[in-house]
């Protein structure tokens, strides 16, 4: 049997990167997945992907960015599966800006996809769950860079920090109701959107991640796949009881120096 065998699972941001290395994961552990994100294509794409492997897979075009979309999201996966038993927020911003030059625009982008977008996500499933007198479990993507950041991350650190918050605050608010909500701070991860950023923000050139890697403890980036490993099992039985962890997922060590 599969860690999450009929489960249904809602993964936000689920089209690349983090997100749809989660949904691979979840479909191998029996779970029914559908995924959200902006652009069709690669969303298609990958429920294609996971369909042909025999998977049961959905794709749901929405902007979390848009409050009225991440709750309208999780009501379509509803109306087509009749129920969510397991979120994941993987969708995220990381676009740079500093204490000085980062606009109110700019900050409110990053509020909207990495705080608000999880909040209403969150507010539907939960709603659901509830409402069916279900157990569930969610898991929010946040970052190792909530306990402060690099500089250039000022409106990033902000709203993932208040993520941390807010996965805390539901986790105590819902633990009667079995519902089970839970965190990961990730570290720096070879992802295609890690790709772009480095590329448009840093100028980096196609040796990147190897110079990357050569600065780190273990020699290598995290690596999607083994964040998904993770993430299934905190939204699976076998992470028993436990519910309000913010757990960090990296090779630094905080308060750690040098």
């Amino acid at each position: 049997m599969g860690l999450l065998d009929d489960k249904v699972v809602l993964v936000n941001g689920g089209s690349q990167g983090v997100g749809a290395a989660v949904a691979r994961a979840a479909v191998r552990e029996g779970a029914t997945v559908a995924v959200t994100g902006r652009r069709p294509e690669p969303g298609e794409a990958l429920v294609a992907e996971l369909s042909a492997a025999g998977g049961k897979a959905l794709y749901v075009r929405a902007d979390l960015a848009d409050a009225e979309q991440a709750g309208s999201s999780a009501a379509e996966v509803i109306g087509a599966y009749g129920r969510i038993d397991c979120l994941v927020n993987a969708a995220g911003l990381t676009s740079r800006g500093t204490l000085l030059d980062t606009t109110p625009e700019l900050f409110d982008q990053h509020v909207a996809v990495n705080l608000r977008g999880p909040f209403f996500a969150m507010q539907a499933a939960v709603a659901d769950m509830v409402g069916r007198k279900a157990p569930g479990t969610i898991v929010n993507i946040i970052t190792f860079d909530a306990h402060g950041g690099q500089p250039f991350l000022a409106p990033y650190v902000a709203a993932k920090a208040g993520l941390i918050g807010l996965t805390r605050n539901a986790a105590h608010a819902h633990r009667w109701d079995r519902v089970r909500i839970n965190g990961l701070n990730i570290g720096w991860t070879a992802t295609e959107g890690e790709d772009a950023t480095q590329r448009a923000f840093h100028g980096a050139g196609d040796d990147w991640l190897a110079d990357a890697a050569a600065k780190v403890p273990m020699g290598r980036l995290g690596q999607p796949d083994e964040i998904a490993d993770f993430v299934v099992f905190l939204l699976s039985d076998r992470s028993g009881v436990v519910t309000g962890s913010v757990i960090d997922w990296d090779q630094n060590v905080l308060g750690g120096l040098g």
